[in-house]
């Protein structure tokens, strides 16, 4: 962006803020034990309520915008256990896009970094390149040898290396259904899914089949569009979301299965931001752990004496539910033992990309995950979110205490174990 359209951008109205949606606020406070933020800093600035009044200040004039504001804007997790909580059904989550959107009319230079981020996670070329550099990264022996030699220290560089994912190079194979075949299933992958969790869509493929579906997955999907919406950059989220409408058109898919919790939530969000196909295609959004299980009578699976700690996504906890769906299958699965990681199921810091952009908040969060962890002592965790297992994974690599248990999407887990 040039000075000119910057100065236009700085100067021109933010989008209008629902004031009527947050003046149901009524400042109780109920939501204050629920909101990780405010337990970590026990600032009232940064609770939900607090936040939605710097909101309703901005919006109204009576606040001018300031780095502080901005500070207490973008420090929130969005991970939405305050709406659990409210007895007036505040929508705390569109609040704070809606907040975030304000910021960015007035200070348009803070998106530049989600721009850069979007540009190459929304295309397909360029998703593929990220994927190549990383799969030979890890599979040069380079990877392991950086994290031998101890070579970046243990600033934030070496801190975002721990993070970094193992990926595979092959692409989602055409999996038979077995038996009669009951109808196709797409799959969501997602812009992060395409470059991490390649293997997990094989797997739901594989897990599907054995159900009596085919799966498929479209071609022309793109990032689901959350952190452009998360960031307060909503033309682009919106024009991703049209993008995934059109793809997925009213097709002949009984049910759209997206690998990560945070890209369900945000899909689920789509009558919201798309006026025209949103709310059809929100409507055959599922979850896939529960579709497994509602579909899945003749999946069997061997012995596995496992212990498996489970770590519940806020997206999972509070906004797309079903999480008793993964215990009841894995409750399925012989000699396998499953635990609660953090039966506080507070956040874990990760939030989209709040681990990145704010790693010493990101790891307070985080540190009772890792003790629970130790505690527990688990050979496997798994989280249906990829930015929470990226979080953990690195954490608990950076703690080294022992043998580090491995942190597995579900999916993955239930294909090892398949009969």
């Amino acid at each position: 962006m040039d000075h000119a359209r910057a100065a236009t951008s700085a100067t021109s109205p933010p989008a209008p803020f629902p004031l009527a949606a947050a003046d149901l606020c009524v400042k109780c406070g109920l939501c204050l034990p629920h909101c990780p933020t405010y337990l970590d800093s026990q600032s009232e600035a940064d609770s939900p309520r607090g936040r939605i009044m710097l909101m309703q200040g901005l919006a109204t004039g009576r606040i001018a915008i300031s780095d502080s504001l901005e500070a207490h804007l973008d420090g929130c997790l969005g991970c939405r256990a305050c709406e659990k909580a409210c007895p007036a059904g505040v929508p705390y989550g569109a609040l704070i896009d809606a907040g975030r959107e304000q910021l960015a009319a007035q200070r348009p230079d803070r998106l530049k970094p989600t721009r850069r981020l979007s540009a190459v996670l929304s295309r397909a070329s360029l998703r593929a390149l990220v994927r190549v550099a990383l799969w030979a990264y890890s599979a040069s022996g380079l990877q392991m040898l950086v994290r031998r030699s101890g070579v970046l220290g243990r600033g934030r560089l070496a801190r975002l290396e721990s993070t970094l994912p193992r990926v595979a190079l092959r692409s989602s194979p055409a999996v038979r259904a077995t038996g009669a075949e009951r109808g196709t299933v797409a799959i969501f992958i997602g812009c992060i899914g395409d470059i991490a969790e390649r293997e997990v869509a094989n797997d739901l493929a594989r897990l599907l089949a054995a159900c009596g579906f085919r799966a498929e997955i479209t071609a022309a999907q793109t990032c689901c569009g959350a952190i452009d919406q998360h960031a307060g950059h909503a033309p682009q989220a919106r024009r991703l979301a049209q993008q995934n409408v059109a793809a997925f058109g009213s097709g002949h898919a009984v049910a759209i299965l997206p690998l990560a919790t945070g890209c369900a939530a945000t899909l689920l969000d789509y009558p919201r931001l798309v006026a025209d196909g949103g709310q059809p295609f929100a409507a055959r959004v599922q979850d896939p752990i529960a579709f497994l299980l509602a579909h899945g009578d003749a999946l069997r699976f061997k012995p596995s004496p496992l212990r498996v700690a489970i770590h519940d996504p806020c997206t999972q906890s509070h906004v797309i539910g079903q999480g008793d769906a993964l215990r009841r299958l894995l409750a399925r699965i012989p000699g396998l033992e499953a635990v609660t990681l953090d039966a506080t199921a507070r956040c874990c810091g990760a939030a989209g990309t709040h681990f990145v952009t704010a790693p010493e908040a990101a790891d307070r969060l985080l540190q009772p995950k890792l003790e629970a962890a130790a505690r527990l002592a688990p050979q496997v965790i798994v989280s249906g979110n990829i930015g929470c297992s990226l979080h953990l994974a690195g954490g608990l690599l950076r703690a080294g205490r022992g043998v580090t248990p491995e942190v597995l999407h579900p999916v993955r887990l239930l294909a090892r174990c398949l009969a």
